[in-house]
């Protein structure tokens, strides 16, 4: 007999395991549902409430800039890029949006990398309060990174990712440092021919390469969980505690986010929120409005003028990316470096929140994408939102 979940997902629950859980058919469960498959602490919100009903909107109907991907309308295009949840605001307002059927307005959904840049807005407030200095040394508040990579960099090199790190992003890794790290966080299923390690313990073994930190920008995730404990040591309080307080209840969040942990409860904070598609949403409009919301400042203006406009542009170069030929990264977030000011968060799969300040634009994107990476349809999904905006501006 075939259930109701067969015949919403194509497969039976238990056929998503450990092992598969980000790789297609599964991942349109489980970024949903990540909690079901990985440990995980709650983010809370003030209360947990629903958003409602879904905001109809003709412009989903819409026809495309002719060659956009191939792609003759807007829905098109989201189904196209493996869509979960896509919001459109405009100055303030939602115009649009969608789910697809395995989505829902309430449902969380793992954000990956757009992770790594909400840590980095508590940073922004623990800053601000005093208690972590991005120009201090790394063992100031992790004595033990002595004898790591991490032992001679500042917080800000890891911030902007300009650690010299002995460390390869490979996400299709089976036997290498990044399957330690996947094991490490409880992301994939324990080796028995290996020890068991905890994520701290990992970040630990990292080596330094020959050249001084603070050099091309070197993306590797493993900056951004080091983040993560950072923020532990300086308040003595848990990661999802901290970004509840700081962040989520101040921000009028309506869903409880949640964050994955491993065996000792350390938030992978680099990969592992999931969060609604309107309360990613409701980040972006607070960072449009200048760190506000509702009249009240959550992010210090200073931080946020210098995270959009201080990211080292010769450093992007250097660090040889594909993507974003005039960027800068700075406090873990992009800044297209277009003449519209566009900044962003992404992450792989698919995941995606962009705000462009010249039309009052913030859209999210949600995905589950096949390819982690996938550059063709990143650059496919960069060109949608800037011709998007412009065109519903």
């Amino acid at each position: 007999m075939t259930t109701q979940f067969a015949k919403a997902y194509g497969f039976e629950r238990r056929d998503v395991t450990l092992a598969n859980w980000r790789t297609a058919p599964f991942s349109r469960f489980s970024f949903g549902h990540a909690e079901e498959v990985v440990p995980s602490a709650m983010i809370a919100a003030t209360a947990e409430l629903s958003e409602g009903e879904t905001v109809a909107s003709d412009l989903l109907s819409q026809a495309l800039p002719q060659g956009l991907a191939g792609q003759p309308d807007v829905q098109s295009y989201l189904d196209y890029a493996h869509t979960d949840a896509f919001v459109l605001m405009k100055a303030g307002t939602i115009v649009a949006e969608h789910y697809a059927p395995h989505a829902g307005i309430d449902q969380r959904h793992i954000v990956f990398s757009i992770s790594k840049s909400l840590t980095a807005l508590a940073i922004a407030t623990l800053e601000a309060d005093g208690l972590m200095d991005p120009d201090a040394p790394v063992t100031s508040l992790l004595p033990e990174a002595s004898d790591s990579a991490y032992g001679n960099c500042s917080i800000r090199d890891v911030l902007d990712m300009r650690v010299s790190l002995s460390f390869d992003e490979a996400y299709l890794n089976t036997d290498g440092a990044y399957a330690r790290y996947r094991r490490a966080t409880l992301w994939n299923p324990a080796d028995p021919s290996q020890p068991d390690e905890t994520l701290l313990a990992f970040l630990l073994t990292l080596e330094k390469e020959a050249h001084p930190h603070g050099g091309a920008h070197f993306y590797a995730s493993p900056n951004s969980d080091l983040l993560g404990i950072l923020i532990e040591r300086a308040t003595c309080e848990r990661y999802a505690d901290v970004l509840s307080t700081r962040l989520w209840k101040p921000l009028g969040a309506k869903n409880h986010a949640s964050v994955t942990v491993d065996a000792e409860g350390t938030a992978r904070a680099a990969g592992g929120i999931s969060v609604t598609a309107r309360d990613l949403a409701r980040v972006g409009e607070m960072l449009r409005n200048g760190g506000t919301i509702d009249g009240k400042r959550l992010i210090p203006e200073a931080w946020l003028t210098d995270m959009l406009t201080a990211g080292d542009h010769q450093a992007w170069v250097d660090g040889k990316s594909n993507f974003f030929p005039h960027g800068r990264y700075r406090s873990q977030w992009y800044q297209s470096g277009e003449p519209d000011g566009a900044f962003c968060a992404i992450g792989i799969h698919g995941q995606w929140l962009y705000v462009d300040p010249s039309t009052e634009t913030t859209i999210v994107k949600l995905s589950s994408q096949p390819n982690p990476l996938d550059d063709e349809l990143k650059h496919d999904n960069f060109a949608f939102f800037r011709a998007f905006s412009a065109w519903t501006a």
